[in-house]
């Protein structure tokens, strides 16, 4: 009995905790979420006042069908996060199937040095980007930010380690009755490896959606911006609209929200499993 009650009141202390550090954690959203229905003078107030006097709905609608091209930013964004996360899903399943299921000479190692490269600071290949890009001639397209996402090491990663802990004999099993490699990958390793690519998915959207740095150095069409760098647009010389960046920061969260929501329940069996074996 002592020692249920020492469990019970553990048990409680650490959820305790845990729901403190996890309201810490969502005051920013709330925040967020806050100030943009509030007037400019409000956004800075202290103390903070969560509920704003007047709800200024109206934030949203200057963000949508004011001058801002904010709904042409949204929609990039949908197209060019949408390929890139479809493209890289069929990739790393691919190249992970090839690493973790077909024996061929130098395997590991070509598997050890291709991980090497995460060592590479992304900012290092900016430059060499930029040339292939202007040399390819889709500078300031979409396929410049598009095509290099398509190809992630941490996706192959991701998915070797899963596709290493399905056992060989289904596919030994599979070659036997005459099926290939690809009937092998599309038809048996894929729907086991559900968990894995939903886990990838939700990560590779989050990264492909925020980012940032690419669209600005290979984009200077504003019709072509997505949404982080779109969001520049509402500061200048001038003037900085911070209700209207917290209202179209909002709006950019929800696909996020969205997009974790529909996956959560494989988001952690994927990650955990596939750390199990490799």
């Amino acid at each position: 009995m002592k020692h249920r009650h020492q469990r019970l009141l553990r048990t409680s202390v650490i959820s305790l905790l845990a729901g403190v550090v996890g309201l810490f954690m969502i005051m920013p959203l709330v925040w967020m979420i806050s100030a943009s229905l509030k007037s400019e003078v409000e956004v800075f107030q202290y103390p903070i006042r969560w509920i704003p006097r007047t709800i200024r709905w109206e934030n949203y609608r200057e963000v949508w069908a004011g001058v801002y091209p904010f709904g042409v930013f949204y929609l990039n964004s949908i197209k060019v996060t949408s390929l890139s996360v479809i493209g890289m899903l069929l990739t790393s399943s691919l190249a992970a199937y090839s690493f973790a299921k077909l024996k061929f000479p130098g395997r590991d190692q070509l598997f050890l040095a291709y991980l090497a490269t995460m060592m590479i600071p992304p900012q290092v290949l900016l430059v060499p980007r930029f040339l292939l890009f202007r040399n390819f001639g889709i500078l300031n397209t979409h396929w410049a930010l598009i095509l290099p996402g398509i190809f992630v090491i941490f996706g192959v990663f991701l998915m070797r380690q899963f596709f290493t802990s399905i056992p060989n004999e289904l596919s030994e099993s599979a070659i036997m009755d005459g099926a290939g490699h690809l009937t092998i990958w599309a038809r048996i390793i894929m729907p086991l490896a559900k968990p894995a690519l939903v886990s990838l998915l939700i990560v590779s959207f989050v990264w492909r959606w925020n980012e940032y740095e690419e669209p600005l150095i290979f984009l200077n069409t504003k019709e072509l911006f997505t949404i982080p760098v779109g969001m520049t647009l509402f500061m200048d010389e001038f003037e900085t609209r911070y209700s209207l960046i917290m209202a179209a920061a909002v709006s950019a969260i929800l696909p996020v929200i969205a997009v974790f929501l529909a996956g959560q329940r494989f988001f952690v069996q994927g990650v955990v499993t596939s750390g199990l074996k490799g």
